[in-house]
């Protein structure tokens, strides 16, 4: 039995994505998650994912965290982007972060079976016209090695941060004391080398999608 994980806050999307799919591989089962959190949950519960099926804007995924955290934590389990921000720079930054393919929400059912099955087989698949630029992207592929030390908690202070909120108001935003914010402030910059508010907000600008 072939096993995918269709993670995406569309429930929509992701029937439609199951009923398209399902008569198209021989003996599939089909689990669904729409946070980076029940994907996470999702993936610790079940060792038998062949490939998960990942959007780059569910809730907990800004900024690829969503791609970086399951590549880190399942390195072994194939990743197939599907996502309707498309442009080169995203596809290329999404490939050379580990991705083993990009498909684009707009892409018909049959081509995404396709590169489905090619992706299974161990190969890479990428949109037609489309490149992998692996030298445009070291800067990010370095960043997305320091993000990956940090817990979601810890992203979500940093995202508050690049959004200029303050310490009282991330406290409140996530239901938490300052003493706790300015612990976590501390362990970013630690993790992620730097001294400032400033310097944190500039290095996690390199993850942005456009």
């Amino acid at each position: 039995m072939t096993t995918f994980l269709i993670a995406d806050d569309h429930p929509l999307f992701r029937e439609a994505l199951v009923g398209a799919l399902s008569p198209l591989f021989g003996d599939l089962e089909i689990k669904q998650a729409d946070s980076l959190e029940s994907t996470i949950s999702a993936l610790k519960k079940s060792k038998g994912f062949d490939l998960v099926l990942l959007d780059l804007n569910m809730p907990g995924c800004d900024s690829f965290f969503g791609l970086i955290r399951v590549l880190e934590d399942f390195p072994n389990i194939p990743v197939a982007v599907i996502s309707a921000s498309d442009s080169s720079q995203v596809v290329s930054k999404v490939m050379n972060l580990g991705a083993k393919g990009f498909i684009s929400k707009a892409t018909p059912t049959s081509i995404i079976a396709e590169a489905l099955k090619q992706i299974l087989k161990g190969e890479i698949w990428l949109p037609e016209g489309y490149e992998q630029l692996s030298a445009e992207n070291v800067a990010t592929v370095n960043v997305a090695n320091l993000v990956a030390g940090l817990t979601p908690k810890q992203f979500k202070v940093i995202k508050l941060l690049q959004d200029g909120l303050l310490n009282k108001q991330i406290a409140a935003d996530l239901d938490i004391t300052e003493a706790t914010v300015k612990a976590h402030i501390s362990a970013i910059f630690k993790k992620l080398g730097v001294k400032t508010r400033t310097q944190a907000v500039l290095l996690l600008k390199e993850l942005d999608i456009e």
